[in-house]
């Protein structure tokens, strides 16, 4: 008996009919998946939060996977270059994307034209992590919750003015969905990148900030800004005494940089399966949430259909955001 033969005879005895599964190349191909090396893009160039996390991620996934995945830096017009190049791969299981959540939630928004859909062009496969801002602001302000920082905006419309790492970027948009969730308006002055945004509010230039952890820590902890609450759902481990802005002043507040792996559209489910599971055990890792600790990050995980649902619902919010601020790609 063929090796097809008896698989089509046990699904006839569970009862299945045929068309479920059908025997076509890539289903039998996810038997023996993968038997070499995958390659996953990263669309940002090395160093940044997006291509460390996507390494630690790589070295837990090759463990699991039982291959090399090999981290392929294809950075360029805000990562559409990176995240193209797997929208046009074969569906292999062999060409994979590590994505952010600006390529794929905020980018589409804000004018520009990529070369494939968000929401079409790749196969979710798990959400990996996600990473958010720390409100903080200079010593002299005079508001030591986020309360009384709203209190302060409210009571001196555009006087407050908060930095963040450039137009268009998830700082500068935390800070439009925190005015508008609170029903202020701040002035926003835009840096080119968190360092000098950092370092224009430690000298006072600014009063308020928008940054990721690791770009203020040190700050903080000097008492040089003084943090006030972390944009995530929940608190971070790295600093579990600081209040979320939903718990302080704003519930139902969240805003956190996210990272997705993905396939090409159309990637077999055997292989979607394969892959799954094996990046839930890369994340369960206790090196791995470590890893993501240092970077005021935490690990996520869950089924493909979650991520898609994840991605959806923060896609269409920073559609709202973006919309009701007036944001362009170039304004």
């Amino acid at each position: 008996m063929s090796r097809s033969t008896g698989f089509i005879r046990t699904l006839a005895l569970a009862g299945l009919p045929f068309s479920i599964v059908p025997l076509t190349a890539p289903a039998l191909h996810a038997q023996g998946y993968p038997d070499k090396p995958v390659r996953m893009v990263v669309p940002f160039p090395p160093g940044g939060a997006a291509d460390i996390v996507a390494r630690h991620f790589a070295t837990r996934l090759a463990e699991a996977i039982g291959q090399q995945v090999l981290v392929d830096n294809r950075g360029g017009a805000g990562g559409n270059i990176g995240a193209d190049n797997i929208a046009r791969a074969p569906a292999d299981g062999y060409n994979l994307l590590f994505a952010s959540s600006s390529v794929l939630s905020i980018n589409p928004h804000l004018g520009g034209k990529a070369p494939f859909d968000v929401l079409k062009s790749f196969t979710p496969i798990v959400l990996v992590g996600h990473a958010p801002n720390v409100l903080a602001v200079h010593p002299s302000v005079p508001a030591k919750t986020v309360r009384e920082l709203i209190a302060l905006a409210k009571k001196r419309p555009d006087a407050l003015a908060y930095a963040s790492n450039g137009h268009g970027t998830l700082s500068h948009l935390t800070g439009e969905l925190f005015a508008q969730g609170a029903g202020v308006k701040m002035l926003h002055v835009p840096y080119k990148g968190a360092a000098p945004a950092t370092i224009d509010t430690v000298a006072g230039n600014v009063s308020v900030l928008f940054a990721a952890f690791p770009s203020v820590a040190s700050q903080v902890r000097a008492g040089r800004l003084r943090a006030l609450a972390v944009t995530s759902a929940q608190r971070i481990a790295i600093e579990k005494e600081l209040p979320t802005v939903s718990e302080a002043g704003i519930p139902g507040f969240e805003s956190s940089q996210w990272w997705g792996f993905y396939g090409p559209a159309g990637l077999p489910a055997p292989i979607v399966d394969v892959l799954n599971k094996a990046a839930n055990r890369a994340l369960a890792t206790e090196e791995f949430r470590k890893a993501l600790a240092l970077e005021g990050a935490a690990p996520a995980g869950g089924t493909p259909a979650a991520l898609a649902a994840y991605h959806k619902a923060d896609y269409d919010k920073w559609g709202r955001v973006i919309a009701a601020a007036g944001v362009k790609e170039n304004n």
